[in-house]
């Protein structure tokens, strides 16, 4: 069984988080900063709640004073980093945590802290509640930021204002309106880190979910630029894509009207238990007249506690065919759950997409 994430926050760990903090705040109290740490509520604390812990203790004892904390903080950041090998640190995104909880009303102290400490360990997350409270001023910063020597400043200008970042704060202005995220993602359309551009990408797919004109008239702009704004565009638009919208499939050369067959869809068994693995095959026969560009996907409309079925959507490939050629291929569905997905027995149904029609379908149960 793996190891519980929370479980990073190890006794080992706080000794030597107190130990380079003792380095660069000599009055810190390492005794008393351990004890209230493990506290009796230490064990029953889930990864996040143990964030939070160690934000609210390393602020009972720091000096309160907000300015000198966030110098100690940065000093303490630039000490980690120059003796670590890490480039970036999950275990201290309690440090955000505590720029979040104790920085709201200061805020120009906590964006100059916030641009040292996600250099280290990302402030994605904490970024978000200065971003509801006052959107256009710190999209101010997210634009200086955009254009940072150091690539997780510029790979975070755009994550931490993607409007419907997973596991963080959702911010409603930007799915009404996204106007503000535009000019940064301009700004890195182009970046040479791809750690920055899969951000970027991240952000366009977040925003086509609420606003699909605006990231429509994005790849109409950003369209053959470069080799990476292709593909910043393409992961940017997965989701107009597995929609079947119409505009965007022909945007890629990917046109709604196909002159293809699947046949001899199989699956291995028509029931199957849960945790098994499902394999299944077909046959794509291409146009026989010309040579088609094909995006190739198969959906499998899952039973849920409800009752009810929902489709996911999976793809397989995509590609230029020639004429008149004859592909088999052979795929495998797992039924083990994730922590994403919970699978429930019941009637199901698989489906093979070719731009974004359904072509062939076979039902199973999983029993």
């Amino acid at each position: 069984m793996a190891e519980p994430l929370k479980n990073v926050y190890s006794p080992i760990f706080i000794k030597s988080l107190t130990t380079s903090l003792k380095k660069v705040y000599p009055a810190f109290n390492v005794k008393a900063f351990e004890k209230a740490v493990f506290d009796k509520e230490w064990e029953n604390r889930e990864l996040k709640q143990r964030m939070k812990h160690l934000a609210v203790v390393l602020h009972q004892y720091l000096t309160q004073n907000y300015k000198q904390d966030v110098e100690i903080i940065i000093e303490w950041v630039h000490y980690l980093k120059a003796h670590s090998k890490q480039q970036q640190s999950f275990e201290y995104l309690f440090l955000p945590e505590y720029i979040e909880m104790f920085g709201r009303d200061h805020v120009a102290l906590s964006m100059k802290a916030i641009e040292e400490v996600t250099q280290y360990t990302s402030c994605e997350f904490a970024i978000r509640s200065f971003l509801d409270k006052d959107p256009e001023k710190i999209m101010q910063y997210m634009l200086k930021w955009s254009k940072h020597k150091n690539a997780n400043v510029r790979r975070f200008s755009s994550e931490g204002c993607r409007p419907r970042l997973p596991w963080g704060m959702s911010l409603k202005a930007f799915k009404k309106d996204p106007s503000l995220i535009l000019p940064v993602l301009d700004n890195l359309k182009n970046d040479d880190s791809e750690y920055v551009r899969k951000s970027v990408a991240n952000n366009l797919n977040d925003i086509a979910k609420d606003n699909p004109h605006v990231v429509i008239d994005i790849i109409k702009g950003w369209k053959g630029i470069s080799k990476n704004t292709d593909w910043i565009i393409k992961h940017g638009a997965r989701t107009l894509l597995k929609k079947a919208h119409g505009e965007v499939l022909g945007l890629f050369d990917l046109h709604t009207v196909v002159r293809c067959e699947v046949k001899e869809l199989t699956v291995d068994r028509k029931k199957i238990a849960l945790g098994e693995t499902l394999s299944f095959s077909f046959v794509l026969n291409t146009d026989p007249k010309a040579n088609s560009r094909l995006r190739i996907e198969f959906a499998v409309y899952y039973m849920k506690g409800t009752g009810n079925s929902s489709r996911k959507l999976f793809k397989i490939t995509e590609q230029t065919y020639e004429k008149g050629c004859s592909v088999v291929f052979n795929k495998k569905i797992s039924f083990k759950d994730l922590t994403t997905r919970k699978h429930y027995p019941g009637k199901h149904k698989l489906s093979i997409v070719v731009n974004g029609n359904e072509l062939m379908e076979k039902e199973f149960h999983v029993v």
